[in-house]
């Protein structure tokens, strides 16, 4: 499956967030909260309404780790449904299972989500799905794999998610390691690291 490598903290710097919700960016971005480069110091440079939608969107596809075909796959499906084009392609990136595993805190990062879901250790209403593009529906259940629950790799799982709390559109079991999708997501339930008028002007152009 193609996904984006090379140096990460480089492009958090770019864009001035914590593109993959690791607390290494986070101390990264307090140090040297500017962009990487000779120039960086120098201050961001205006930028055209262009080079701004663009900038939106190419975050968008970093946090929720999709390439160009399938981000443009999504938008293309809201664009003829009925409603806020926005919101219906935040609720097309929210609902994908690697997304959904790391909104209940059943890892650290949507990257170790992905890993996770591509292992085989997630069940949906209790059959394996092993896809990270796989989209969730209101009312699915989500849970570890029963044979998986011991593993090594979900110890400091059970310990971190006695303290997290995850977005109202979903409900999390802490001593079940599970959750269940109770509504759509909407634009408040997001990190707002996005401004998603601009990536819908982006492809309207």
């Amino acid at each position: 499956m193609a996904r984006k490598t090379g140096p990460r903290m480089k492009l958090s710097r770019r864009y001035g967030v914590a593109l993959f919700s690791t607390a290494k960016e986070a101390k990264i971005l307090g140090r040297r909260g500017f962009p990487p480069g000779q120039h960086g110091q120098d201050g961001n440079k205006r930028m055209s309404g262009y080079g701004l939608q663009l900038r939106e969107k190419q975050k968008a596809k970093l946090i929720y780790g999709v390439l160009e075909r399938q981000f443009r796959k999504y938008f293309e499906e809201v664009l003829i449904q009925k409603g806020d084009t926005g919101e219906l392609l935040l609720q097309n990136l929210e609902r994908r299972l690697d997304n959904v595993v790391y909104r209940l805190g059943l890892a650290t990062t949507r990257a170790q989500a992905r890993q996770v879901v591509n292992h085989g250790h997630i069940h949906v209403n209790g059959k394996l799905v092993d896809i990270p593009s796989f989209r969730v529906k209101v009312g699915d259940t989500v849970t570890i794999r029963p044979q998986s629950v011991d593993k090594k790799y979900f110890e400091p799982i059970k310990k971190s998610i006695e303290t997290y709390t995850q977005p109202a559109w979903l409900e999390l079991s802490k001593e079940q390691l599970s959750g269940k999708v109770l509504a759509l997501p909407t634009k408040e339930d997001t990190e707002r690291m996005v401004d998603l008028q601009l990536i819908v002007e982006f492809y309207s152009r």
